[in-house]
């Protein structure tokens, strides 16, 4: 599992390099996150919903979309308020309070597991995504999502931090010292997200960090704005937000928008193969700055 210091650090984009790796290396790779938040959903030929990231994810595994792979998706109406799509079909609307609540949270657990062992029967290896923190203690008792789902899928996990925004050490080490024992054990490794500069410069924080937590550091991947990859949730909407009102352009939004408008007007454009690229991008410069000998020794050692 891609587990996170907090909402935004870069968890989806880890998790849609790896599928393509490891597709690239053979394996038949699957995504999958309990549960997602976005305003706006993938539509599977079948007609049901589910979040586009997962879409993404599947599509970089180069495997058709199934809502196996986001069984629960929260769509936002307002800031309290959430329609709940389970399985693909929306079964009403929530507040936060009431969909946090312990009453009915089992029903929902169920259907979560149940999605994960179904798609697991059919790929190897599950590309596992948390959501938000992974160490949001107020809720753990009702968390369908992070170190429960690790722990019925039997998964490690490789926490994601991301330095860009600061706070990086803290956000790491106080992620882990705020889980339990157990689920402490099953953290097998950290990977820092949206490093600008010079790498090398930050050889001595990755010591420190693996000193301070005795768990080591897969790689640094590097903050990019050349590759082009659709994001969508509630986190990475509202940061897009947040710029737009700052009179800043998302960049690859609009590079995607010329290529699709490219396509209309060029038919030797081929949107299908831009994407892929783009896929390939993103796998090579995850390969480049992440160990994969280590994470494949992560994703093939027997838990103890």
């Amino acid at each position: 599992m891609l587990a996170g210091t907090g909402s935004d650090v870069g968890k989806s984009i880890i998790a849609t390099a790896f599928c393509r790796i490891f597709k690239q290396d053979g394996y038949n790779p699957a995504p999958f996150k309990a549960q997602n938040m976005s305003l706006n959903s993938f539509t599977t030929p079948e007609g049901l919903e589910m979040a586009r990231a997962q879409a993404v994810q599947a599509e970089a595994a180069s495997i058709p979309c199934h809502t196996d792979m986001n069984p629960v998706l929260l769509k936002p109406f307002g800031e309290r308020t959430s329609q709940v799509v389970l399985n693909g079909v929306p079964i009403g609307k929530k507040d936060a309070y009431d969909y946090f609540r312990k009453e009915g949270r089992e029903e929902l657990r169920k259907e979560v597991y149940a999605a994960f062992d179904r798609l697991s029967q059919r790929f190897n290896p599950i590309v596992m995504e948390g959501a938000g923190s992974l160490a949001e203690i107020n809720l753990r008792d009702t968390d369908i999502v992070n170190m429960p789902m690790a722990m019925h899928a039997s998964a490690d996990v490789i926490l994601v931090g991301d330095i860009d925004r600061g706070g990086v050490f803290a956000s790491i080490y106080g992620s882990l010292m705020l889980l339990k024992p157990e689920e402490r054990k099953r953290v097998k490794g950290i990977i820092i997200n949206k490093f600008r500069g010079d790498i090398r410069l930050f050889e001595s924080g990755i010591k420190i960090l693996e000193e301070l937590c005795h768990i080591p550091v897969l790689g640094v991947v590097p903050y990019f704005k050349d590759i082009y990859i659709e994001e969508e949730d509630s986190a990475s909407l509202a940061t897009k937000s947040s710029l737009a009102k700052k009179g800043e352009i998302n960049v690859a939004e609009v590079l995607l928008k010329q290529h699709l408008n490219r396509s209309e007007e060029n038919s030797t454009f081929d949107y299908h193969q831009f994407k892929e690229e783009q896929y390939d991008k993103l796998a090579e410069l995850v390969r480049n700055h992440i160990d994969m000998t280590l994470v494949y020794e992560i994703l093939t050692k027997e838990y103890d």
